[in-house]
C-alpha cells in the first residue's frame, strides 16, 4: 500500500516509516526538518531510510515541498517530503499527487514545557496542520488516518491507571490541549464524512534515537560530562515509561484494525473511546509505572556511573504521575507493550556512545 508518514524524520516517525518500508510498502515521509532541536539527528534518522535503496535519485518539486530523496528495492519504497503541515496548499497537492490509501500522522509540536514559552508554534503545527491532515484524508477517501495523540491530555485526572474512558477536560498545558483538540477534530471528521480514524495516546517514549528534549537524552549527555541532572518535584514523579520498539508494534498493529460506525453506540451508555462514528482512541504504554527515581537508577548503572542530582520542585505543566490502562489496546489487537525499564535503558545508552562516539 502507499502511506504518509508525517514526522517521519522524528523519533518515532523514523521507525514507523523503516518497518512499513521492510514489510513492502511504499512510504511517503513528511517532515519540516525545524530547528526545536538538532537537526542533525533528524538528517541522521533520514539516512537510515535510505538503505532501502542500492540508487537514489532527485525527486521534483512538489507545491513548495522539497522531496529530497526517493528510494526503492523489493522491500518497499521511500520517498522524503521537506514540507510544513500548516502549507495548506502544499499539503494537499501531496495528497492530490500520491492517492495515499493509509496516513499514520506522527508530526506535531512536540514539548510541554516548551509550549509555555511557544505558545503559536502550537496553534500552526498541532491545530492548522492536523486540519490540513484531515482535510486531505477527506478529499481523497483515505481507509484509515491513525495519528498521534499524548498521555498528557489526562491532566488533571488523579485516578490511574488512565483509561481511555475516563474524562479529559482538563489538560494543564497548551500542548495537552491542542492534543485533546485533535481528538475532538478527528471526531468531526469521521461524524461527517465517515473518516476512520484512530488516536494513540502515547505514554512517556523513549530509547535508541530519542529526542534530546526528553529526560534520558538530558540526563545521559550530563552524566557522561560529569554535570548534574536536575530531578523535578524533589524525585516523587512516575512514568509510564513505553519502549520505542512497543510504540511501533502497537502502531502497526492498530493502523490494521480500522474502526467502523456503530449505529447502537449512545453518549449516554458508550465509552468516550469510541462512537458511532468511525472513531476510536487507545492508549500505548507499559501498563507499568516506574518511579523518576526507580529510572535514574537505572541509567546510572547502565552508565556505571552515579548521577550528582539537582532536587527542584515541579515544573508549570507537569503531572505527578502517569499509568496507562492498555486493556482496550489488547482486546482489539492483542498485544502489550513489555519492555522493561533496565532493558530499554541500556539499549539507549549503548546507542548514545556509539552514536556520540563515547567510549566506556
Amino acid at each position: 500500500m502507499k502511506y504518509l508518514v508525517t514526522g517521519a524524520a522524528g523519533f518515532i516517525g523514523h521507525f514507523v516509516a523503516t518497518r512499513l518500508c521492510e514489510q513492502g510498502h511504499h512510504v511517503v515521509g513528511l517532515d519540516n526538518l525545524n530547528n526545536y532541536y538538532d537537526v542533525n539527528l533528524k538528517l541522521s534518522r533520514l539516512k537510515k531510510l535510505q538503505c532501502f535503496s542500492s540508487k537514489q535519485q532527485s525527486g521534483s518539486m512538489v507545491a513548495g515541498s522539497d522531496i529530497v530523496t526517493q528510494s526503492h528495492t523489493s522491500a518497499g519504497q521511500f520517498e522524503f517530503v521537506k514540507l510544513d503541515l500548516e502549507d495548506r496548499e502544499g499539503v494537499a497537492s501531496l495528497f492530490a499527487t500520491h492517492k495515499f490509501q493509509r496516513v499514520i500522522h506522527l508530526a506535531a509540536q512536540a514539548g510541554v514545557r516548551y509550549s509555555i514559552d511557544n505558545p503559536m508554534a502550537y496553534a500552526d503545527a498541532n491545530l492548522i496542520g492536523h486540519l490540513a491532515i484531515l482535510e486531505g484524508c477527506r478529499h481523497h477517501q483515505v481507509e484509515h488516518l491513525v495519528y498521534a495523540s499524548s498521555s498528557s491530555v489526562y491532566g488533571l485526572n488523579a485516578k490511574t491507571p488512565f483509561a481511555t474512558s475516563d474524562s479529559v477536560d482538563h489538560p494543564v498545558s497548551l500542548y495537552a490541549a491542542t492534543k485533546k483538540a485533535n481528538e475532538l477534530m478527528s471526531h468531526s471528521y469521521s461524524h461527517l464524512y465517515g473518516i476512520p480514524t484512530t488516536g494513540l495516546r502515547f505514554f512517556t517514549v523513549y530509547g535508541p534515537w530519542g529526542r534530546p528534549d526528553m529526560a534520558l537524552f538530558k540526563f545521559t549527555k550530563a552524566m557522561l560530562a560529569g554535570e548534574a541532572i536536575d530531578v523535578y518535584n524533589y524525585g516523587d514523579m512516575s512514568r509510564d515509561f513505553t519502549y520505542i520498539d512497543d510504540i511501533v508494534e502497537g502502531i502497526l498493529r492498530v493502523q490494521n484494525h480500522i474502526p467502523t460506525q456503530n449505529s447502537t453506540w449512545t453518549v449516554e451508555a458508550g465509552s468516550a473511546a469510541n462512537s458511532s462514528a468511525p472513531y476510536r482512541v487507545f492508549n500505548i504504554g507499559n501498563g507499568n509505572p516506574v518511579s523518576l527515581m526507580d529510572f535514574i537508577k537505572a541509567l546510572e548503572q547502565a552508565l556505571g556511573m552515579e548521577a550528582t542530582k539537582n532536587m527542584l520542585p515541579m515544573q508549570p505543566g507537569d503531572v505527578q504521575k502517569t499509568f496507562a490502562n492498555v486493556d482496550d489496546l489488547y482486546s482489539v489487537t492483542g498485544y502489550r507493550p513489555q519492555t522493561s525499564v533496565v532493558e530499554g535503558v541500556a539499549n539507549f545508552v549503548r546507542w548514545y556512545k556509539e552514536y556520540y562516539q563515547h567510549v566506556n
